[in-house]
């Protein structure tokens, strides 16, 4: 093999601010049914429309709302309990909404949205025949299937698939199909009896209610009911009087006494729902700490380290440009979708802690292509060398993956897009993918190179004196391998490469 090219070296003196470019989700979104981008009155004659996709669409990302398979160590167990919100209040409070509002300000990709409405019990023939003329009460505690909501919950805490009723309302019965929902990190658990079992509270970490005035609830079940859900106005009224309000009186206001947070106006109370959300991220951040903790384990910074690198990269691929595309199904018929427009997808380590994403991005990218670079820093100078290069033949036409699991200063990263570059690979077709990245590194590259695509799944504010990135976690490169540091107590990975 021919010897690399030279490459002068690259002097980081200081950082740059830069507008973001574009939307993050836009080739997701192709891949995705529409969905209004404007709240919309909630409209269900069931207790999850099956015609829906279960997501949330916001300005930056997509949300689903049915959860994700969990995350486990390697001990096959759950990790982390996911972190429970109750959210209580009377009929058409706006707890639908105010949970949406959560979910949307959280902006976590993973969540479970689940509804009280999907466990009422299941009707006998004689009270099918009174909740028909209006005369059986859907709104006491007596009306829900508890036992299979707590075991429902407990499930979805500890990581595990459950399956859920749809209730339809215009019957009053249960679909003989039933839905089934993922673990997540957030899971939101809204109803008008959510506070009204011991053991279902001792379940929630957060209990938040949703306290509306009267009579906006009740213009709010009119609305609802007649159009929504058939009824007539006479029956509405005569609904509301004979049990909606006397069980709200008497079952649900009492449970505000039990409630972490009361949210007056509910979803038009912004200031409170902003205090939830930055509890629950304090929350999280407490939880997840797996990688970033000097005593967790090699075996388990591996695990964690593993996953990260398989949702990062599964995340970038969604930029990929797609295009139309029609395949035949087994059965023999025609379906729409979409499929990459692109020629060829490659990925380029940067050695030595690059290549551990290399599995990742092989797990996803069926027959990638794989290249590696090594750029090491000259003691003498300070500058950026580099010493290795072995890349694909024809890689100019390819979508280029650039893997490095931390950047700190942004140097290395930035020879390493040079060297692309002059391998005529185009700007707008290099993804640098990273673990973790300082600020200097992020806006390093980006001011150099702005049409390059930046992912990666933290950014920490400072690097020290060393080039460590701070709080950071570690040299990846020596806990990902079992080596040990440098005498100096620097990282090596990041003195070799300064990134």
């Amino acid at each position: 093999m021919s010897s690399p090219p030279a490459y002068p070296g690259i002097r980081i003196s200081g950082c740059w601010a830069l507008g973001a470019e574009g939307s993050s989700a836009e080739s997701l979104d192709r891949l995705l049914p529409p969905v209004g981008a404007g709240r919309s009155p909630r409209k269900r004659t069931t207790s999850q429309c099956k015609s829906e996709p279960p997501l949330l669409r916001t300005s930056k990302r997509t949300i689903y709302t049915a959860g994700r398979p969990p995350w486990y160590n390697e001990h096959g167990t759950q990790s982390k309990e996911a972190f429970a919100i109750g959210l209580g209040g009377g009929s058409a409070s706006g707890k639908t909404t105010v949970a949406r509002m959560i979910i949307e300000a959280l902006d976590v990709p993973w969540v479970v949205l689940l509804s009280m409405d999907s466990f009422y019990k299941v009707l006998t023939k004689q009270q099918q025949e009174q909740a028909a003329h209006n005369n059986f009460n859907f709104d006491h505690p007596d009306a829900f299937d508890f036992d299979l909501i707590v075991s429902t919950l407990k499930k979805l805490k500890q990581g595990k698939s459950v399956k859920v009723p749809i209730y339809d309302f215009t019957t009053h019965s249960r679909k003989k199909d039933w839905k089934t929902l993922y673990g997540a990190n957030v899971i939101i658990f809204e109803g008008i009896m959510a506070f009204a079992d011991k053991t279902l509270l001792e379940l929630l970490d957060m209990k938040i209610f949703v306290d509306t005035d009267s009579d906006i609830r009740l213009v709010r079940r009119l609305r609802r009911d007649i159009s929504e859900r058939g009824r007539d106005i006479e029956g509405v009224i005569k609904q509301y009087n004979k049990f909606v309000k006397p069980a709200f009186d008497q079952y649900i206001q009492p449970t505000m006494r039990v409630a972490d947070i009361v949210v007056p106006r509910g979803s038009g109370n912004t200031v409170a729902i902003d205090l939830i959300v930055q509890h629950v991220h304090s929350q999280l951040e407490e939880r997840e700490l797996s990688v970033r903790d000097k005593e967790t384990s090699r075996d388990e910074f591996i695990f964690y380290s593993k996953r990260l690198m398989r949702l990062l990269i599964e995340h970038a691929l969604s930029f990929l440009p797609f295009q139309d595309c029609v395949v035949q199904t087994p059965q023999g018929q025609d379906y729409a979708g979409k499929c990459y427009a692109g020629k060829q997808i490659t990925g380029v380590s940067i050695l030595r802690a690059g290549e551990t994403m290399e599995p990742a991005l092989r797990a996803v990218c069926k027959d990638v292509r794989i290249g590696t670079i090594l750029i090491q820093t000259n003691q003498l100078t300070g500058e950026p060398e580099l010493h290795y290069l072995r890349l694909p033949k024809d890689i100019s036409d390819d979508h280029v993956i650039l893997m490095d699991c931390t950047v700190s200063t942004g140097a290395a990263a930035m020879m390493a897009v040079r060297v692309l570059l002059d391998h005529d690979v185009p700007e707008d077709k290099i993804f640098l993918l990273s673990l973790l990245m300082a600020e200097m590194g992020v806006h390093s590259v980006a001011y150099a190179f702005p049409r390059v695509r930046i992912i990666t799944t933290a950014v920490d504010k400072r690097v020290n004196d060393l080039f460590r990135i701070i709080p950071g976690i570690g040299n990846f490169g020596d806990r990902y391998f079992g080596t040990d540091a440098v005498p100096d107590g620097s990282d090596e990975e990041e003195v070799a490469s300064t990134s």
